[in-house]
């Protein structure tokens, strides 16, 4: 049932019946329309602001998983790039120093290397930008280690090469002398025993009683074996490769022949004193592409540093030469 509103007229002093012109009626239901238009408008906005939808809530989700992901992978380039540089500063720095090769410029290491951006970027990139940034990153890192490998494969050639030199460099005494007493004559101009005026003497004279083992200082060929009358008598030259050659002369015979291969401290021949000599002696050169050099910087290998200074004191003795 209809409520009926009555008013107090104090004109006619009377209740009289309340009647809202239509008008009136009109203009709040426009403003009860209107508020609830704002209201729910309002209602709306603070809901797309503040509460996600399982569209949204799934992709903030999966976003977050990708930041993460991304971040792993990013601290993972990043130390495997750390290790890079140290492997490459250690290649440059100390592998191919030692074997004193060229070291090999960055440029060449990796031509695309570059810096990766922060985290900030990470939500602005799609699936794709974040694919394309990483595996950008793994290819600059496979470049590297690419080169890498070429450098430590041409290292592990210098390691072999330097290997071989060292064995064919002569670096023991011809004689046994552990006691350091057979040294007779050194390096230089000497007196000599036969015209008795100073001569160059091109090598170290060991004093050793005849038949005393001589060994082969290095690695190397016999490329001479046979006697010379007039100089050295039987006499074996070695040809050991990288400019080095060594003769060892005067012997009373020849274990050697030539075109053999012999190793460092192998049996060539005996001493003797044959050939322009005044007694049971081994004559004995190095030669450093094609010039006479002091044997007696090329002992390290079986001497102490003691012996060695004590050698090299014997060595400058001014006297005359065995031949």
């Amino acid at each position: 049932m209809k409520k009926i509103k009555y008013y107090y007229n104090t004109k006619t002093l009377r209740y009289e019946k309340l009647v809202v012109p239509f008008r009136i009626k009109l203009l709040r239901v426009l403003g009860l329309i209107a508020a609830a238009l704002v209201t729910t408008f309002i209602t709306i906005a603070i809901a797309f602001e503040y509460i996600d939808s399982p569209k949204e809530k799934f992709l903030k989700q999966r976003n977050e998983v990708l930041q993460q992901n991304y971040t792993l992978i990013l601290k993972k380039i990043n130390a495997l790039q750390e290790q890079m540089v140290e492997l490459e500063q250690r290649d440059n720095k100390v592998y191919r120093e030692i074997f004193e090769a060229k070291p090999i410029p960055d440029s060449v290491r990796a031509l695309s290397i570059q810096k990766q951006q922060g985290l900030q970027l990470v939500q602005s990139m799609s699936d794709k930008d974040l694919f394309n940034t990483i595996s950008t990153s793994l290819q600059n890192l496979s470049n590297r280690i690419a080169v890498q490998n070429q450098s430590y494969e041409t290292i592990g050639q210098l390691i072999q090469n330097k290997e071989q030199l060292l064995a064919a460099t002569p670096s023991i005494q011809p004689v046994s002398n552990k006691d350091l007493t057979r040294l007779a004559s050194g390096f230089g101009y000497r007196v000599d025993p036969i015209y008795k005026i100073g001569k160059m003497h091109a090598g170290l004279d060991f004093a050793a009683p005849q038949g005393t083992p001589i060994y082969a200082t290095a690695n190397g060929t016999i490329a001479v074996a046979e006697y010379s009358s007039g100089g050295y008598g039987n006499h074996i030259r070695i040809n050991h490769g990288y400019g080095y050659e060594t003769l060892y002369g005067h012997m009373v015979r020849l274990k050697a022949q030539v075109g053999e291969q012999v190793k460092r401290g192998q049996v060539i021949g005996w001493v003797g004193s044959t050939g322009k000599s005044t007694g049971p002696h081994c004559h004995y050169e190095v030669h450093k592409d094609g010039h006479p050099v002091d044997p007696i910087y090329f002992f390290y290998n079986d001497l102490t540093p003691d012996q060695y200074d004590r050698l090299l004191k014997l060595a400058a003795a001014s006297n005359q030469s065995f031949d």
